[in-house]
């Protein structure tokens, strides 16, 4: 076998023996959802997007009638974007912040009972700030915000892809 061979084999035989496959599409221990939240969430949104998406069996509801037939009903409690200064310079101007963005949800059955009890999540990211450039500041401050949404919904994906109802 040449070199080449060997070496192009190499990363595959690392993967296979280190137990490591792709995540593949998630498997939920419910299938049809209801998504309790305002409709103007971005969190729900994306969240519903990313369900939609995911190539799974789950069905998903958000029409209010519907919510008594659904298996699992997944409640967005809270949804809360703060900004913090952590940092100024010598003659008190604002040098840099901290952005959070904070969910609390639960999941739950029609019937009351909690699959996953109030839970709160956090992202947080930190950002140079400079008044000269603060139109720049404000668009990157939102990307931010969505990459911490993003975080946060894959976060939810693990979590609901875990959980089982007690039968």
């Amino acid at each position: 076998m040449n070199k080449r061979t060997l070496l192009s084999l190499a990363p595959v035989a690392l993967l296979s023996a280190c137990g490591f496959r792709l995540r593949g599409v998630p498997e939920f221990g419910f299938n049809s959802l209801y998504i309790a939240a305002p409709a103007s969430s971005p969190l729900a949104r994306e969240l519903q997007r990313t369900l939609e998406g995911s190539g799974s069996q789950l069905k998903l509801l958000r029409d209010p009638a519907s919510m008594p037939t659904a298996e699992a009903i997944f409640d967005l409690l809270q949804e809360q974007q703060e900004r913090a200064v952590v940092g100024l310079n010598a003659s008190g101007q604002v040098r840099e912040l901290q952005l959070r963005l904070r969910i609390k949800f639960r999941l739950r059955t029609p019937a009351g009972v909690e699959l996953i009890p109030e839970t709160e999540l956090l992202q947080q990211r930190d950002i140079s700030y400079s008044e000269t450039i603060a139109l720049a500041k404000e668009a990157e401050e939102a990307l931010l915000y969505r990459n911490m949404r993003t975080d946060l919904v894959q976060q939810l994906m693990r979590r609901l892809s875990l959980t089982r109802p007690a039968k």
